[in-house]
């Protein structure tokens, strides 16, 4: 028993004992996380669309609850389902094995950004595996209003929307994709087209662009903004999505168009803040990784 609160009581008569023990269970109730309260019928009642799947993490910090959008990203929610069931087979490489495991139970959050997102399920990180195939993007760029918004604003500098922070940035992110569509190779193709170049740079939107960069978008569909709990996948490029997923920690538009968003935290916010709260980039389990002891969908 606490130290401070048996030398209190030896100061109180006997009939206060009761009265003492249910003011400290009651401050005891107080500290704990709110995230232990959360379940899976308080984590429906706060979805968007309750006809939409809603899975459970159960980590090493604590239960959180997700839900996922299945008709913004029904392919890519449909590959997240499937692993956690233990529905998709994986091939050992050293043996030549087929299992089927539940992909996420075990794995870590390899990464932590304080204020910016953390991630899980990276195939590189695992030793069962992977999905061989890739998914494509399932994203609406009109949706998200890249369509309208200029690469180039009227004060000559790039939209913030990009996050261009260098003019390695500028040239590796703008330029390099710009050359390549207009078939310049050189810098004297570079001064022969300079003012093509240049009226191309004004008039491109950012859908424009990430679409000279590689990416596809679909126009059927709405699609989420990376907003503070959306949950989107990680990839390498454009169409290349794998079982990888981050939460943002806050709102990240310059992640619009380029990651699909697949769901949101609906409960258990308080877990994702706990396991972003310490910077973290691991290649194997330690004292500061959160580990997932199993994801499973609930609803």
């Amino acid at each position: 028993m606490d130290s401070t609160l048996i030398s209190y009581m030896k100061t109180q008569r006997i009939p206060s004992i009761k009265r003492i023990i249910k003011a400290y269970i009651v401050s005891i109730a107080l500290l704990c996380p709110i995230a232990a309260l959360a379940d899976a019928q308080s984590a429906l009642a706060l979805m968007e669309d309750q006809t939409n799947p809603l899975v459970e993490l159960n980590t090493s910090q604590g239960t959180l609850y997700i839900e996922l959008f299945v008709q913004e990203a029904p392919r890519n929610v449909a590959q997240i389902l499937a692993l956690m069931a233990g529905e998709v087979e994986l091939i050992d490489g050293t043996t030549g094995t087929a299992f089927n495991p539940l992909y996420y139970n075990g794995m870590i959050f390899h990464k932590a950004i304080p204020g910016f997102l953390i991630q899980t399920g990276s195939p590189y990180l695992s030793p069962i595996g992977a999905p061989a195939v890739l998914l494509q993007d399932e994203i609406n760029a009109s949706a998200l209003g890249l369509g309208s918004e200029r690469v180039i604003g009227p004060d000559g500098g790039t939209n913030p929307l990009l996050n261009i922070v260098s003019q390695e940035d500028f040239t590796r992110e703008i330029l390099l994709p710009v050359y390549r569509d207009m078939n310049i190779t050189s810098g004297a193709n570079v001064l022969e087209k300079q003012d093509a170049i240049i009226t191309q740079l004004k008039n491109m939107t950012i859908k424009g662009l990430y679409e000279l960069q590689g990416y596809r978008y679909l126009d059927d569909r709405f699609s989420h903004s990376n907003l503070r709990g959306t949950v989107s996948l990680a990839n390498t490029g454009g169409n290349s999505n794998g079982p990888e997923f981050f939460i943002n920690l806050n709102d990240a538009p310059w992640l619009d168009g380029k990651h699909t968003v697949v769901g949101a935290v609906v409960e258990g916010f308080s877990v994702v803040e706990a396991i972003g709260s310490i910077e973290l980039l691991a290649i194997a389990p330690s004292r500061l990784s959160t580990v997932i002891y199993s994801a499973r969908r609930v609803h």
